[in-house]
């Protein structure tokens, strides 16, 4: 068949296997090109650092949760275990970029030398979780890092059955800001309206640190994680510009009860020596993130001014600089006032804040955006789907069962 793209509201329909592999193929060369060089301060090699060298990946296929998978395996050797839901391809039906992500990324692991496996199906399910614990016993034997990156509208309750649903909105009244389409380049007003108390709860109870308790500790008690073990959760804070319909909206309910859970899981950990860390990194095009409103129009303006100071980063930069400078460079783990890792730093800058204050104020409804990189966001987003990539020829046929 052949493969196009096709985008409704900011969400992708389709994905093309060939560009996927690519788009895999390209993280993993630059991980390499950066773990082998030395002598840049933002990008170290990796040469000599701790990294653990048998990882699990909760949510490992896309995003940050695939950048996490690439950085430790083509960046420092490590074995890895993916966990992530995904849609099969059919005979005339595409599969989810994950599915083509992680086939592409285990066949170039394998093709290395590198244990690279997966488990696909719902992570909060006890079902998946023990047949998680079986691929650990039989390819790992224990892990030394756990990686939460899960990123779901969904969540049953694994003891009680029941299902509960996340939404993205602000909380006490409603929200009206200026928002972009990632197709056109005009600048609109998007309203959302505040959320219930029960879709509050709910969002929490599917995007909070519930589940990731649970994980940690069902492999305590499973002695499958290894002595000094650590684990780190993905959040993200944002701007000023943001928090009414992220960090004070029903996500940011979610993503506090996330952070206060590492406290509670460093605690648990202590009989291994083990850590929990919440890492808060920068905005960047994800599947989740291109259809939170007013965030795409924020990302094109921070792009744009990042770039400008040459200090943009994808998400295989942004997870690689985490690694070899925060997580793993020797030295203590360096944590804000809360406890959480800030590899937003560069985001959060005063002076690229100021600038994008600047550029927003310059928006108008109805107009053309100004002053941002849209193109770069959509370009991203493509991507990440595996569209956009100039060499590959999408008029031609392809069977979407490919691998």
């Amino acid at each position: 068949m052949i493969i196009t793209k096709k985008v409704l509201r900011n969400v992708s329909l389709t994905a093309h296997p060939l560009g996927c592999r690519r788009y895999v193929e390209n993280q993993i060369a630059w991980v390499e090109a950066h773990a082998k060089q030395s002598g840049n301060p933002h990008y170290p090699s990796t040469t000599g650092l701790p990294i653990p060298k048998r990882v699990l990946i909760l949510g490992g296929s896309t995003g940050y949760g695939l950048s996490s998978r690439i950085v430790a395996a083509f960046g420092h050797n490590s074995d890895t275990i993916n966990v992530s839901f995904e849609r099969e391809p059919g005979e005339n039906k595409t599969a989810t970029p994950g599915w083509y992500n992680t086939m592409a990324f285990e066949d170039i692991a394998k093709r290395r030398g590198l244990k690279a496996v997966s488990v696909f199906g719902d992570a909060f399910s006890n079902q998946i979780k023990e047949a998680v614990a079986q691929k650990i016993q039989e390819e790992l034997g224990q892990v030394d890092l756990v990686i939460y990156s899960l990123a779901s509208p969904l969540r049953t309750d694994p003891v009680t059955g029941q299902s509960y649903k996340s939404v993205l909105k602000p909380i006490g009244k409603a929200f009206t800001a200026l928002s972009v389409d990632l197709e056109s380049d005009i600048v609109k007003q998007a309203t959302i309206e505040p959320a219930t108390e029960e879709q509050i709860a709910e969002t929490v109870k599917v995007m909070g640190g519930e589940d990731w308790s649970l994980w940690i500790d069902f492999l305590l008690q499973r002695n499958l994680l290894a002595h000094k073990a650590m684990t780190v959760a993905y959040s993200y804070i944002g701007p000023k510009i943001t928090y009414p319909v992220y960090r004070e909206g029903t996500i940011g309910k979610a993503k506090e009860h996330l952070e206060s859970s590492a406290a509670e899981l460093t605690g648990k950990l202590k009989a291994i020596e083990g850590r929990a860390y919440v890492s808060v990194n920068k905005a960047l095009v994800t599947r989740a993130s291109a259809v939170i409103p007013v965030v795409p129009l924020y990302m094109a303006l921070l792009y744009q001014v990042m770039k400008e100071q040459n200090i943009h980063e994808h998400c295989t930069q942004q997870i690689y600089r985490l690694f070899t400078t925060m997580l793993f460079s020797g030295n203590q783990v360096p944590t804000d006032s809360d406890g959480r890792v800030r590899v937003d730093d560069w985001e959060m800058r005063s002076d690229i804040q100021q600038e994008v204050e600047r550029r927003w104020a310059m928006q108008q409804e109805g107009k053309p955006l100004v002053q941002g990189d849209l193109a770069g966001v959509w370009e991203e987003y493509e991507q990440i789907h595996g569209f956009g990539f100039p060499d590959i020829d999408y008029s031609k046929d392809v069977d979407p069962r490919i691998v």
